[in-house]
């Protein structure tokens, strides 16, 4: 059986093979496949035991799992996972916090969980991926945003910051009208930007699958590759959320609003500087900045 390469561009087959076999897995083989996406970098370094106990799944399930994927078994996933790894120049922590070796208050403590999610999300971030997500938003017609809860706060800030960069986008309202009401209008030469995050909302989940049946390009800002909405979507980006509460960071989602963004003002530099001019000699105009 020929290897799965899952060096720095193969890596991301495995992911995506892991993505079309995931329904197709039992449930303890999904938490193996949802650690392994998470933790690509370490996975090659762990037994079939240890691997197991990371999951909370048996050593059968990793060799089934493996099976599943149309490997001989754990050994061949382990060698192509650790080809990928010599393969790739890790990114290394380029923030660095002081750790108190005694009390650490929340404010270190949040910090220092922020900094991973940034980290991690910027280790595992596909960058053709990224680039494919930015030159869609660029070509769309009209580019909208949805989400609920603290998603419906990141849909908010992306369609800002897009419109910064002279990109033309709407956020769904979640008000008297519902999400199906609104996406009835998409067309395919639209995009759809989602937001998701634990605990996933029903309704994100249904606008994005009425979305996809209109064909509407959809592209998906979660926290795994593998969370409800990815199915329906034709573009993913992993964001990692943990909290030290209940509930999600947004620290590393904003990271990415904001380098998609700034992806989009570069390459829409002249339109960015022209409407950035006219904006602000009308608001001049309108009184609306306080002069000396």
């Amino acid at each position: 059986m020929t290897p799965l390469k899952v060096g720095t561009q193969s890596d991301f087959d495995l992911k995506k093979l892991v993505q079309d076999m995931y329904p197709l897995l039992s449930e303890q083989q999904r938490n193996v496949a949802d650690f392994l996406l998470h933790n690509l970098n370490d996975a090659p370094f762990y037994s079939v035991v240890e691997l197991g106990k990371k999951c909370g799944a048996s050593k059968a399930t990793v060799v089934r799992f493996a099976q599943a994927l149309g490997l001989s078994g754990f050994q061949e996933l382990r060698a192509n996972l650790l080809e990928g790894v010599q393969s790739e120049i890790k990114l290394k922590d380029k923030f660095s916090l002081i750790h108190k070796s005694d009390h650490q208050e929340s404010l270190t403590l949040v910090a220092q969980q922020d900094v991973k999610n940034i980290n991690q999300t910027i280790n595992h971030l596909d960058k053709k991926v990224f680039q494919d997500v930015c030159d869609s938003i660029m070509k769309a017609s009209h580019v909208y945003t949805i989400g609920l809860g603290i998603s419906y706060l990141m849909s908010q800030i992306l369609s800002y910051s897009l419109n910064q960069a002279a990109i033309r986008s709407t956020p769904l309202v979640h008000d008297y009208k519902t999400f199906l009401d609104q996406i009835e209008f998409l067309t395919p030469k639209d995009v759809l930007v989602a937001f998701s995050f634990p605990p996933y909302s029903k309704e994100t989940i249904d606008a994005v699958k009425f979305a996809a049946r209109k064909k509407v390009p959809i592209i998906a800002i979660t926290d795994k590759l593998t969370s409800p909405i990815t199915f329906f979507s034709h573009k993913v980006i992993p964001v990692r959320s943990q909290n030290l509460n209940f509930t999600n960071s947004f620290s590393a989602i904003s990271v990415i609003i904001n380098a998609i963004a700034t992806e989009l003002s570069m390459c829409n530099e002249t339109k960015v500087l022209r409407n950035q001019k006219e904006v602000v000699s009308k608001l001049k105009k309108m009184g609306h900045y306080k002069t000396e």
